[in-house]
């Protein structure tokens, strides 16, 4: 018999992995909740063309593409920012601005498989479409940071290392780089950390460009240049801007950012960017054929590097645990003590899950020990027994394994005090 396995850079989400990532996407959607934006979904599958328009030919190495029975070419989505446009330029006139959007889904890049990266993965997706302020792109930093903050991450965990793309266009003037030369430079500056000096000093001298003028550019700007001046008083108002690092060095290697930039960063791990994302003011004319001029700006975040980083920072593990173990922990246990009353205590089980309370209880006649063990097995914060003695039940804390008698049609409103008490409460102790 062949053994399957999962497809390489694919993943099985077993209990424990999908309570690790509802946690993440629950506290994605409390920081998109508190900032005031409203969730969409786009399809995981578009037209190649849609990437190729964006990117060029050479994207689809990148995407898992193929065409349909219906000779369609079409690509799993590697990122949804073109899917965003392009649903933006066809409805945007039906929403007032600024539209303040979010969304979290999976997303597909064929891609050699490393740590932090995987061929599939899940993506937060932020964006703010109709506002060319700078308030927006200082709303988004803010936000990146909340999205970090919400597990537990303090300041000496990550930082976010801003920069601007105006900066580097004003420098490429200098040297006359036509469009295409552009994009060939601001590829290299965007691998320049993470490639060798030698080849990084080849590939400048390729375009005329020395790595000896593009180091001097970059320590010329500090966190005192005006470009960053709005984004710097707007941070410092919230007290946000200690999280904040100006890095030229950062230029995000996509062609349609035209403004500002930033990726966030863990400070102690050495992980891949956490996050990144910035200005594209030009995305959704290119894709409506310029039949719509919008503004925008956004970033992405994904969950394999966060989950990384998560891993190995004590308190945000901790975090993840305590919500996991509540998320797990049942409500309630029933326990039939006498099978007769068993019709009696699924009356209790249905009417205790229809006033909202986690329940659960054997399937199966079973010893009432062996069914205590299960109610601790579930992490049940209390549990009812159903006995001879019906309609008199039996509650018990199973934290502190006090019991009171209480009358059947008196249970809900017994069980929701004991419930509203903290773990270490004083009811049924």
């Amino acid at each position: 018999m062949p053994t399957f396995q999962t497809v390489k850079g694919f993943r099985d989400f077993l209990p424990e992995d999908c309570a690790r990532r509802n946690y993440i996407f629950a506290r994605w959607r409390e920081v998109a909740a508190r900032h005031g934006f409203v969730e969409y979904e786009g399809p995981t599958l578009e037209s190649t063309d849609l990437y190729r328009k964006k990117s060029g030919q050479e994207i689809t190495e990148q995407l898992f593409c193929f065409t349909t029975k219906g000779e369609e070419e079409v690509s799993m989505r590697p990122e949804v920012t073109p899917t965003l446009a392009r649903m933006a330029a066809a409805k945007q006139r039906d929403y007032p601005k600024p539209m303040k959007w979010f969304q979290v889904g999976p997303c597909y890049r064929y891609e050699r498989q490393q740590r932090g990266r995987l061929r599939e993965f899940y993506q937060y997706n932020v964006d703010i479409l109709g506002e060319s302020s700078p308030a927006a792109d200082a709303e988004l930093v803010a936000f990146a940071i909340e999205s970090l903050r919400v597990f537990a991450l303090e300041p000496g965990d990550f930082v976010i290392r801003l920069s601007d793309r105006r900066l580097w266009a004003d420098f490429a003037a200098k040297f006359s780089l036509d469009e295409e030369k552009n994009a060939a430079f601001l590829q290299v500056i965007d691998k320049m950390e993470r490639a060798p000096e030698a080849v990084t000093d080849q590939k400048l001298q390729a375009l005329g460009i020395s790595l000896a003028q593009v180091k001097e550019f970059i320590a010329s700007v500090d966190e005192n240049h005006p470009t960053f001046a709005p984004l710097r008083e707007n941070l410092s108002a919230r007290g946000l801007w200690q999280y904040v690092k100006i890095d030229p060095g950062i230029v995000r290697g996509l062609a349609y950012y035209t403004g500002t930039v930033f990726e966030a960063f863990d400070v102690k791990h050495g992980l891949r960017a956490i996050a990144g994302g910035g200005r594209y003011d030009n995305l959704v004319g290119l894709l409506s054929d310029g039949s719509v001029n919008l503004p925008a700006c956004g970033f992405a975040m994904g969950d394999v590097v966060l989950g990384e980083l998560i891993k190995v920072t004590p308190a945000a593990q901790a975090a993840m645990d305590q919500w996991m173990r509540n998320a797990a922990a049942l409500d309630v246990y029933v326990i039939i003590a006498d099978e007769t009353q068993r019709s009696n205590a699924l009356g209790i089980v249905q009417r205790l899950r229809q006033a909202g309370l986690r329940t659960d209880y054997s399937f199966t006649a079973q010893k009432v020990g062996k069914q205590f063990q299960a109610a601790d097995n579930a992490k049940a914060r209390f549990s009812v027994v159903v006995g001879a003695e019906y309609p008199t039940l039996t509650l018990q804390n199973m934290r502190t394994r006090f019991k009171s008698e209480v009358a059947v049609d008196a249970l809900e409103q017994k069980l929701g005090e004991a419930l509203a008490e903290p773990e270490t409460g004083t009811l049924l102790a």
